[in-house]
Protein backbone atom coordinates (compact mmCIF):
# COMPACT_ATOMS: atom_id res chain seq x y z
CA UNK A 1 0.00 0.00 0.00
CA UNK A 2 1.55 3.26 -1.31
CA UNK A 3 1.35 6.98 0.50
CA UNK A 4 0.64 8.79 -1.94
CA UNK A 5 -2.38 9.54 -4.68
CA UNK A 6 -2.68 7.15 -7.96
CA UNK A 7 -1.49 9.24 -11.02
CA UNK A 8 -4.76 11.27 -12.35
CA UNK A 9 -6.24 9.20 -15.11
CA UNK A 10 -6.47 10.65 -19.23
CA UNK A 11 -9.73 10.56 -20.74
CA UNK A 12 -8.69 7.37 -22.79
CA UNK A 13 -7.80 5.59 -19.73
CA UNK A 14 -11.61 6.68 -18.07
CA UNK A 15 -13.03 5.42 -21.38
CA UNK A 16 -12.30 1.90 -21.13
CA UNK A 17 -13.35 1.68 -17.60
CA UNK A 18 -16.86 3.09 -18.37
CA UNK A 19 -16.73 0.81 -21.60
CA UNK A 20 -15.74 -2.41 -19.52
CA UNK A 21 -18.19 -1.22 -16.55
CA UNK A 22 -21.14 -0.98 -19.74
CA UNK A 23 -20.39 -5.29 -20.61
CA UNK A 24 -19.92 -6.20 -16.65
CA UNK A 25 -22.73 -3.99 -14.64
CA UNK A 26 -24.79 -7.12 -14.00
CA UNK A 27 -26.81 -7.60 -10.50
CA UNK A 28 -29.25 -3.99 -10.48
CA UNK A 29 -27.69 -1.18 -9.29
CA UNK A 30 -26.51 -2.84 -5.94
CA UNK A 31 -24.34 -4.96 -7.56
CA UNK A 32 -23.13 -2.09 -10.45
CA UNK A 33 -22.53 0.02 -7.27
CA UNK A 34 -20.19 -2.96 -5.72
CA UNK A 35 -18.06 -3.02 -9.01
CA UNK A 36 -17.73 0.13 -9.04
CA UNK A 37 -17.05 0.78 -5.28
CA UNK A 38 -14.29 -2.34 -5.77
CA UNK A 39 -12.37 -0.65 -8.85
CA UNK A 40 -12.76 3.18 -8.02
CA UNK A 41 -12.51 3.13 -4.60
CA UNK A 42 -10.47 -0.09 -3.71
CA UNK A 43 -7.96 -0.90 -6.57
CA UNK A 44 -7.62 2.03 -8.68
CA UNK A 45 -7.87 4.81 -5.66
CA UNK A 46 -10.09 7.95 -7.91
CA UNK A 47 -12.29 8.94 -5.10
CA UNK A 48 -12.47 7.93 -1.71
CA UNK A 49 -14.99 5.80 0.02
CA UNK A 50 -16.94 9.24 1.72
CA UNK A 51 -16.70 11.22 -1.75
CA UNK A 52 -18.17 8.19 -3.69
CA UNK A 53 -20.61 7.57 -0.80
CA UNK A 54 -21.97 11.22 -0.84
CA UNK A 55 -22.17 11.30 -4.29
CA UNK A 56 -24.30 8.03 -4.37
CA UNK A 57 -26.31 9.49 -1.67
CA UNK A 58 -27.60 12.40 -4.13
CA UNK A 59 -28.59 10.07 -7.02
CA UNK A 60 -30.36 7.98 -4.40
CA UNK A 61 -33.05 10.62 -4.12
CA UNK A 62 -33.28 11.47 -7.60
CA UNK A 63 -35.77 10.16 -10.04
CA UNK A 64 -33.66 7.57 -12.53
CA UNK A 65 -31.71 4.48 -12.41
CA UNK A 66 -29.23 5.60 -9.44
CA UNK A 67 -26.07 3.68 -10.40
CA UNK A 68 -26.02 4.80 -13.41
CA UNK A 69 -26.21 8.32 -12.32
CA UNK A 70 -22.98 7.60 -9.97
CA UNK A 71 -21.65 7.03 -12.80
CA UNK A 72 -22.30 10.60 -14.76
CA UNK A 73 -21.36 11.89 -11.14
CA UNK A 74 -17.61 10.14 -11.31
CA UNK A 75 -17.17 11.17 -14.72
CA UNK A 76 -18.12 14.26 -14.83
CA UNK A 77 -15.85 14.95 -11.22
CA UNK A 78 -12.94 13.41 -13.08
CA UNK A 79 -13.09 14.92 -16.54
CA UNK A 80 -15.99 17.80 -16.79
CA UNK A 81 -19.35 17.58 -18.76
CA UNK A 82 -17.98 15.17 -21.40
CA UNK A 83 -16.68 12.84 -18.56
CA UNK A 84 -20.06 12.23 -17.60
CA UNK A 85 -21.57 12.06 -20.95
CA UNK A 86 -19.94 9.31 -22.00
CA UNK A 87 -19.54 7.57 -18.62
CA UNK A 88 -23.30 7.56 -18.02
CA UNK A 89 -24.03 6.63 -22.29
CA UNK A 90 -20.95 3.70 -22.15
CA UNK A 91 -22.92 2.40 -18.08
CA UNK A 92 -26.14 1.72 -21.14
CA UNK A 93 -24.71 1.51 -24.63
CA UNK A 94 -23.94 -1.72 -24.00
CA UNK A 95 -27.50 -3.18 -22.65
CA UNK A 96 -28.93 -1.47 -25.41
CA UNK A 97 -27.27 -3.55 -28.40
CA UNK A 98 -27.35 -6.98 -26.11
CA UNK A 99 -31.34 -6.64 -25.16
CA UNK A 100 -32.11 -5.59 -28.33
CA UNK A 101 -30.15 -8.84 -29.72
CA UNK A 102 -31.82 -11.29 -27.21
CA UNK A 103 -35.38 -9.11 -27.96
CA UNK A 104 -34.37 -10.13 -31.78
CA UNK A 105 -34.01 -13.55 -31.06
CA UNK A 106 -36.87 -14.02 -28.77
CA UNK A 107 -39.46 -12.51 -31.45
CA UNK A 108 -38.06 -13.99 -34.56
CA UNK A 109 -37.57 -17.41 -33.28
CA UNK A 110 -39.05 -18.08 -29.83
CA UNK A 111 -36.54 -20.78 -28.85
CA UNK A 112 -34.96 -19.14 -26.10
CA UNK A 113 -33.43 -22.62 -24.39
CA UNK A 114 -29.68 -21.97 -24.68
CA UNK A 115 -30.58 -18.41 -23.85
CA UNK A 116 -32.59 -19.72 -20.86
CA UNK A 117 -29.63 -21.96 -19.83
CA UNK A 118 -27.35 -18.91 -19.17
CA UNK A 119 -29.90 -17.36 -17.69
CA UNK A 120 -30.93 -19.88 -15.20
CA UNK A 121 -27.37 -19.68 -13.97
CA UNK A 122 -26.64 -16.05 -14.18
CA UNK A 123 -29.80 -15.49 -11.58
CA UNK A 124 -29.09 -17.16 -8.41
CA UNK A 125 -25.26 -15.42 -9.01
CA UNK A 126 -27.32 -11.94 -9.02
CA UNK A 127 -28.73 -13.12 -5.67
CA UNK A 128 -25.31 -13.42 -4.51
CA UNK A 129 -24.05 -10.11 -6.22
CA UNK A 130 -27.05 -8.37 -4.17
CA UNK A 131 -26.36 -9.95 -1.25
CA UNK A 132 -22.65 -9.43 -0.88
CA UNK A 133 -23.42 -5.87 -1.92
CA UNK A 134 -25.28 -5.60 1.17
CA UNK A 135 -22.99 -6.96 3.39
CA UNK A 136 -19.90 -4.86 1.65
CA UNK A 137 -22.22 -1.48 1.88
CA UNK A 138 -23.75 -2.50 5.95
CA UNK A 139 -20.51 -3.04 6.82
CA UNK A 140 -19.22 0.36 6.35
CA UNK A 141 -21.91 2.42 6.65
CA UNK A 142 -23.91 0.87 9.55
CA UNK A 143 -21.08 1.96 12.24
CA UNK A 144 -23.39 2.48 15.10
CA UNK A 145 -26.40 1.10 16.90
CA UNK A 146 -28.84 4.27 15.81
CA UNK A 147 -27.60 3.26 12.05
CA UNK A 148 -28.22 -0.07 12.38
CA UNK A 149 -31.71 0.69 13.94
CA UNK A 150 -32.32 2.80 10.88
CA UNK A 151 -31.43 -0.35 8.47
CA UNK A 152 -33.26 -2.97 10.42
CA UNK A 153 -36.28 -0.02 10.47
CA UNK A 154 -36.27 -0.30 6.49
CA UNK A 155 -36.19 -3.59 6.31
CA UNK A 156 -38.96 -4.63 8.22
CA UNK A 157 -40.65 -1.56 6.87
CA UNK A 158 -40.39 -2.19 2.90
CA UNK A 159 -40.82 -6.47 3.63
CA UNK A 160 -42.90 -6.54 6.32
CA UNK A 161 -45.54 -3.72 6.03
CA UNK A 162 -44.74 -3.06 1.69
CA UNK A 163 -44.06 0.94 2.46
CA UNK A 164 -43.04 1.91 -0.48
CA UNK A 165 -39.25 3.24 -1.15
CA UNK A 166 -39.61 6.79 -1.70
CA UNK A 167 -41.64 7.30 1.42
CA UNK A 168 -38.30 5.23 3.22
CA UNK A 169 -36.40 7.76 1.63
CA UNK A 170 -37.97 10.63 2.87
CA UNK A 171 -38.39 9.37 6.49
CA UNK A 172 -34.98 8.38 6.47
CA UNK A 173 -33.86 11.88 5.99
CA UNK A 174 -35.72 13.63 8.06
CA UNK A 175 -34.68 11.61 10.75
CA UNK A 176 -30.94 11.78 9.86
CA UNK A 177 -31.83 16.01 9.74
CA UNK A 178 -32.93 15.29 13.11
CA UNK A 179 -29.94 13.47 14.33
CA UNK A 180 -26.99 15.77 12.64
CA UNK A 181 -28.62 17.91 15.67
CA UNK A 182 -29.49 15.94 18.89
CA UNK A 183 -26.92 13.02 17.80
CA UNK A 184 -24.44 14.69 15.92
CA UNK A 185 -21.51 11.92 16.69
CA UNK A 186 -24.26 9.08 15.46
CA UNK A 187 -24.62 10.38 12.05
CA UNK A 188 -21.16 11.83 11.41
CA UNK A 189 -19.41 9.03 10.20
CA UNK A 190 -22.06 7.32 8.64
CA UNK A 191 -20.50 7.71 5.44
CA UNK A 192 -19.08 4.91 5.83
CA UNK A 193 -15.54 6.06 5.58
CA UNK A 194 -13.94 4.62 8.49
CA UNK A 195 -10.61 3.65 7.94
CA UNK A 196 -10.79 3.38 4.35
CA UNK A 197 -8.29 5.96 3.80
CA UNK A 198 -5.78 3.51 5.74
CA UNK A 199 -6.56 0.43 4.26
CA UNK A 200 -6.47 1.82 0.46
CA UNK A 201 -4.16 4.20 0.51
CA UNK A 202 -5.05 7.89 -0.02
CA UNK A 203 -7.37 8.87 -2.95
CA UNK A 204 -7.16 11.03 -5.79
CA UNK A 205 -10.40 12.73 -4.92
CA UNK A 206 -10.17 12.34 -1.44
CA UNK A 207 -11.95 12.91 2.23
CA UNK A 208 -10.07 16.76 2.01
CA UNK A 209 -9.35 17.38 -1.39
CA UNK A 210 -11.23 20.51 -2.72
CA UNK A 211 -13.76 20.39 -5.57
CA UNK A 212 -11.66 21.20 -9.01
CA UNK A 213 -12.13 24.33 -10.44
CA UNK A 214 -15.25 22.97 -13.30
CA UNK A 215 -17.40 21.81 -9.72
CA UNK A 216 -18.00 24.85 -8.51
CA UNK A 217 -21.45 25.81 -8.98
CA UNK A 218 -22.46 28.84 -11.63
CA UNK A 219 -25.79 30.11 -12.24
CA UNK A 220 -24.77 30.84 -15.61
CA UNK A 221 -23.70 27.25 -16.25
CA UNK A 222 -26.38 25.95 -15.06
CA UNK A 223 -29.02 27.71 -16.90
CA UNK A 224 -26.78 26.91 -20.27
CA UNK A 225 -27.29 23.59 -18.52
CA UNK A 226 -31.00 23.50 -18.92
CA UNK A 227 -31.25 25.08 -22.23
CA UNK A 228 -29.40 22.77 -23.55
CA UNK A 229 -31.16 19.81 -22.37
CA UNK A 230 -34.49 21.09 -23.22
CA UNK A 231 -33.86 21.46 -26.80
CA UNK A 232 -32.31 18.24 -27.00
CA UNK A 233 -35.36 16.49 -25.84
CA UNK A 234 -37.24 19.05 -28.29
CA UNK A 235 -35.14 18.74 -30.95
CA UNK A 236 -35.54 14.67 -30.46
CA UNK A 237 -39.57 14.71 -30.23
CA UNK A 238 -39.52 17.41 -33.47
CA UNK A 239 -37.49 14.74 -35.48
CA UNK A 240 -40.02 11.49 -34.59
CA UNK A 241 -42.84 10.85 -36.80
CA UNK A 242 -46.16 10.07 -35.15
CA UNK A 243 -47.39 7.51 -33.98
CA UNK A 244 -45.58 4.94 -31.93
CA UNK A 245 -42.58 6.46 -31.76
CA UNK A 246 -43.30 9.79 -30.69
CA UNK A 247 -46.17 7.89 -28.48
CA UNK A 248 -43.07 6.73 -27.06
CA UNK A 249 -40.58 9.18 -26.41
CA UNK A 250 -43.57 11.06 -24.28
CA UNK A 251 -44.98 8.28 -22.56
CA UNK A 252 -40.84 7.23 -21.80
CA UNK A 253 -40.15 10.46 -20.56
CA UNK A 254 -42.51 10.69 -18.12
CA UNK A 255 -41.76 7.36 -16.84
CA UNK A 256 -38.48 8.76 -15.97
CA UNK A 257 -39.54 11.56 -13.93
CA UNK A 258 -41.55 8.75 -11.47
CA UNK A 259 -38.90 6.41 -11.12
CA UNK A 260 -38.44 7.56 -7.54
CA UNK A 261 -37.42 4.28 -5.62
CA UNK A 262 -35.50 2.56 -8.57
CA UNK A 263 -36.90 0.38 -11.52
CA UNK A 264 -39.41 -1.89 -9.29
CA UNK A 265 -41.48 1.17 -8.45
CA UNK A 266 -41.69 2.24 -11.99
CA UNK A 267 -42.31 -1.12 -13.45
CA UNK A 268 -46.13 -0.79 -12.52
CA UNK A 269 -46.55 2.15 -14.88
CA UNK A 270 -44.86 0.32 -17.76
CA UNK A 271 -46.86 -1.72 -17.28
CA UNK A 272 -50.16 -0.13 -17.32
CA UNK A 273 -49.03 1.82 -20.40
CA UNK A 274 -47.37 -0.48 -22.73
CA UNK A 275 -49.87 -3.49 -21.55
CA UNK A 276 -53.04 -1.99 -20.82
CA UNK A 277 -52.41 1.83 -22.40
CA UNK A 278 -51.00 1.14 -25.55
CA UNK A 279 -50.98 -2.03 -26.51
CA UNK A 280 -47.44 -2.59 -27.33
CA UNK A 281 -47.37 -6.01 -25.97
CA UNK A 282 -48.89 -8.76 -23.61
CA UNK A 283 -48.25 -9.52 -20.15
CA UNK A 284 -46.65 -12.63 -20.33
CA UNK A 285 -44.19 -10.50 -22.68
CA UNK A 286 -43.52 -8.52 -19.96
CA UNK A 287 -42.80 -10.94 -17.64
CA UNK A 288 -39.96 -11.91 -20.24
CA UNK A 289 -38.86 -9.03 -20.89
CA UNK A 290 -38.13 -8.35 -16.78
CA UNK A 291 -36.34 -11.65 -17.11
CA UNK A 292 -34.20 -10.18 -19.50
CA UNK A 293 -33.34 -6.93 -18.18
CA UNK A 294 -32.44 -8.86 -14.46
CA UNK A 295 -30.14 -10.65 -16.01
CA UNK A 296 -28.24 -8.48 -18.93
CA UNK A 297 -25.83 -5.91 -18.00
CA UNK A 298 -27.19 -2.14 -16.94
CA UNK A 299 -29.63 -0.83 -14.85
CA UNK A 300 -32.90 -3.20 -14.56
CA UNK A 301 -34.89 0.03 -15.79
CA UNK A 302 -33.26 -1.23 -19.27
CA UNK A 303 -36.46 -3.32 -19.42
CA UNK A 304 -38.13 -0.02 -21.59
CA UNK A 305 -35.87 -1.17 -24.42
CA UNK A 306 -37.46 -4.51 -24.70
CA UNK A 307 -41.06 -2.35 -24.10
CA UNK A 308 -39.93 -0.27 -27.36
CA UNK A 309 -38.65 -3.26 -29.27
CA UNK A 310 -41.40 -5.48 -28.94
CA UNK A 311 -44.04 -2.66 -29.51
CA UNK A 312 -42.37 -1.60 -32.65
CA UNK A 313 -42.40 -4.76 -34.28
CA UNK A 314 -45.52 -5.28 -32.93
CA UNK A 315 -46.99 -2.05 -34.59
CA UNK A 316 -44.71 -3.00 -37.51
CA UNK A 317 -44.20 0.59 -37.75
CA UNK A 318 -41.57 0.50 -40.63
CA UNK A 319 -43.77 -2.40 -42.72
CA UNK A 320 -43.99 -6.62 -42.30
CA UNK A 321 -40.25 -6.50 -44.14
CA UNK A 322 -38.28 -4.36 -41.47
CA UNK A 323 -39.37 -5.31 -38.22
CA UNK A 324 -35.78 -5.80 -36.74
CA UNK A 325 -34.77 -2.24 -37.94
CA UNK A 326 -38.63 -1.20 -36.31
CA UNK A 327 -37.79 -2.71 -33.17
CA UNK A 328 -34.40 -1.07 -32.54
CA UNK A 329 -35.77 2.13 -33.09
CA UNK A 330 -38.55 1.92 -30.68
CA UNK A 331 -35.75 -0.04 -28.13
CA UNK A 332 -33.40 3.33 -29.02
CA UNK A 333 -36.42 5.55 -28.58
CA UNK A 334 -37.38 4.21 -25.41
CA UNK A 335 -33.55 4.02 -24.22
CA UNK A 336 -32.93 8.26 -24.98
CA UNK A 337 -35.78 9.36 -23.50
CA UNK A 338 -35.77 7.38 -20.45
CA UNK A 339 -32.16 8.29 -19.92
CA UNK A 340 -32.05 11.96 -21.17
CA UNK A 341 -33.39 13.21 -17.47
CA UNK A 342 -30.65 11.36 -15.49
CA UNK A 343 -27.87 13.76 -17.38
CA UNK A 344 -29.44 16.57 -16.54
CA UNK A 345 -30.29 15.78 -12.79
CA UNK A 346 -26.75 14.76 -11.98
CA UNK A 347 -24.39 17.41 -14.52
CA UNK A 348 -27.23 20.38 -12.69
CA UNK A 349 -27.15 19.10 -9.52
CA UNK A 350 -23.74 18.11 -8.99
CA UNK A 351 -21.91 21.16 -8.40
CA UNK A 352 -23.97 21.76 -5.54
CA UNK A 353 -23.44 18.67 -3.54
CA UNK A 354 -19.80 18.56 -4.14
CA UNK A 355 -20.04 22.02 -2.18
CA UNK A 356 -21.57 19.77 0.74
CA UNK A 357 -19.14 17.25 1.26
CA UNK A 358 -17.85 17.18 5.48
CA UNK A 359 -20.95 19.54 6.47
CA UNK A 360 -22.90 17.82 8.69
CA UNK A 361 -26.03 19.23 8.20
CA UNK A 362 -26.32 17.99 4.55
CA UNK A 363 -24.52 14.70 5.10
CA UNK A 364 -26.39 13.70 8.38
CA UNK A 365 -29.53 13.03 6.05
CA UNK A 366 -27.72 11.46 3.46
CA UNK A 367 -25.88 9.11 6.26
CA UNK A 368 -29.46 7.85 7.76
CA UNK A 369 -30.41 7.21 3.93
CA UNK A 370 -27.30 5.44 3.17
CA UNK A 371 -28.41 3.11 6.37
CA UNK A 372 -32.40 2.54 5.18
CA UNK A 373 -31.01 1.51 1.66
CA UNK A 374 -29.27 -0.60 3.18
CA UNK A 375 -32.35 -2.22 4.75
CA UNK A 376 -33.84 -1.83 1.20
CA UNK A 377 -30.90 -4.17 -0.61
CA UNK A 378 -31.45 -6.80 2.01
CA UNK A 379 -34.94 -7.04 1.22
CA UNK A 380 -33.92 -7.53 -2.88
CA UNK A 381 -31.72 -10.05 -2.04
CA UNK A 382 -34.95 -12.41 -0.53
CA UNK A 383 -36.62 -11.04 -3.38
CA UNK A 384 -34.32 -12.24 -5.65
CA UNK A 385 -33.87 -15.08 -4.30
CA UNK A 386 -37.35 -16.04 -3.58
CA UNK A 387 -38.16 -16.42 -7.44
CA UNK A 388 -35.11 -18.28 -7.97
CA UNK A 389 -34.90 -20.95 -5.44
CA UNK A 390 -39.33 -21.16 -5.65
CA UNK A 391 -40.02 -20.27 -9.45
CA UNK A 392 -43.60 -21.27 -8.87
CA UNK A 393 -44.45 -19.52 -6.03
CA UNK A 394 -46.94 -16.50 -5.37
CA UNK A 395 -47.51 -13.90 -3.13
CA UNK A 396 -50.91 -16.60 -2.06
CA UNK A 397 -48.64 -19.37 -1.89
CA UNK A 398 -45.10 -17.70 -1.32
CA UNK A 399 -43.60 -21.51 -0.99
CA UNK A 400 -45.70 -23.27 -3.80
CA UNK A 401 -43.35 -25.68 -5.98
CA UNK A 402 -40.34 -27.70 -5.42
CA UNK A 403 -37.44 -25.68 -3.76
CA UNK A 404 -34.19 -25.53 -6.65
CA UNK A 405 -31.53 -26.63 -4.75
CA UNK A 406 -29.07 -27.07 -7.39
CA UNK A 407 -29.61 -23.30 -7.59
CA UNK A 408 -29.35 -22.20 -3.73
CA UNK A 409 -25.56 -24.09 -4.19
CA UNK A 410 -24.44 -22.10 -7.03
CA UNK A 411 -25.78 -18.71 -5.23
CA UNK A 412 -23.70 -19.99 -2.14
CA UNK A 413 -20.77 -20.65 -3.91
CA UNK A 414 -20.89 -17.35 -5.99
CA UNK A 415 -21.30 -15.82 -2.39
CA UNK A 416 -18.71 -17.54 -1.45
CA UNK A 417 -16.40 -16.85 -4.25
CA UNK A 418 -17.07 -12.97 -4.13
CA UNK A 419 -16.85 -12.93 -0.40
CA UNK A 420 -14.08 -15.78 1.26
CA UNK A 421 -12.03 -15.42 -2.51
CA UNK A 422 -12.66 -11.68 -3.50
CA UNK A 423 -13.32 -13.14 -6.90
CA UNK A 424 -13.84 -11.26 -9.66
CA UNK A 425 -17.55 -10.72 -10.54
CA UNK A 426 -17.40 -10.98 -14.34
CA UNK A 427 -15.81 -14.62 -13.76
CA UNK A 428 -18.48 -15.37 -11.16
CA UNK A 429 -20.90 -14.19 -13.45
CA UNK A 430 -19.69 -16.03 -16.24
CA UNK A 431 -19.18 -19.19 -14.31
CA UNK A 432 -22.30 -19.73 -13.07
CA UNK A 433 -23.70 -18.87 -17.05
CA UNK A 434 -21.71 -22.18 -18.17
CA UNK A 435 -22.85 -24.07 -14.84
CA UNK A 436 -26.54 -22.90 -15.16
CA UNK A 437 -26.18 -23.86 -19.39
CA UNK A 438 -24.95 -27.11 -18.67
CA UNK A 439 -27.61 -28.04 -16.08
CA UNK A 440 -30.28 -26.75 -18.36
CA UNK A 441 -29.03 -29.01 -21.37
CA UNK A 442 -28.74 -32.06 -19.03
CA UNK A 443 -32.42 -32.14 -18.06
CA UNK A 444 -33.29 -31.79 -21.60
Amino acid sequence: MTDNPPPYPSFREAFRYWLRLGFISFGGPAGQIAIMHQELVEKRRWISERRFLHALNYCMVLPGPEAQQLAIYLGWLLHRTWGGIVAGTLFVLPSLFILALLTWIYLAWGDLTVVKGVFNGIKPAVVAIVGFAAWRIGSRALKNRVLWTLAAASFLAIFAFGVPFPWIVVTAAVLGFLGGRLLPEAFAIGGGHGAGGQRWGPALIDDDTPPPPHARHSHLHLARLLLAGLAIWAIAMALLPPGTLSDMAAFFTRAALVTFGGAYAVLPYVYQGGVDGYGWLTGPQMIDGLALGETTPGPLIMVVAFVGFVGAWTKEIFGPDALALAGFAGAAVATFFTFLPSFLFILAGAPLVEATHGKLGFTAPLSAITAAVVGVIVNLALFFGWHVLWPEASEAAPFAGPFEWFYALISLAAFLALWRYKADIMKVIGACAVVGLAYTLALG
